[in-house]
């Protein structure tokens, strides 16, 4: 069973708005911030991760990102300022200590896509 996180890129505070779901958090957000990955986030400038959750199983991640992905905008803003009111960049945060990531850390300018 490999564990998954679901989370929130957006723009700016109250700004655009992705989700999504992988196994690798601070891999997948890195690839976000630095526009390694092609399509909406990097379209929009979606670089700040301002919400994630994780999961014990990457199908009950990929279960709540449907859920979330159908969401009235509203109810994902709610979301998000519960625990990051000023829709603070949470990217910093994911190297702290107890931080539980399945995956390796990326070192700058080595991810793969």
């Amino acid at each position: 069973m490999k564990a998954g996180f679901v989370y929130m890129m957006a723009s700016r505070k109250n700004g655009t708005i992705y989700t999504g779901v992988t196994s690798d958090l601070i891999k997948r957000a890195y690839e976000h911030r630095e526009g390694l990955v092609a399509g909406f986030t990097k379209q929009y400038s979606c670089k700040l991760l301002v919400w994630f959750e994780p999961y014990g199983d990457l199908q009950e991640a990929r279960h709540r990102e449907l859920q979330i992905k159908e969401w009235k905008r509203a109810w994902k803003i709610r979301l998000i300022e519960e625990k990051n009111l000023e829709w603070s960049d949470l990217y910093p945060s994911l190297f702290e200590v107890g931080f539980a990531d399945p995956g390796p850390r990326p070192a700058p300018g080595s991810v793969n896509i």
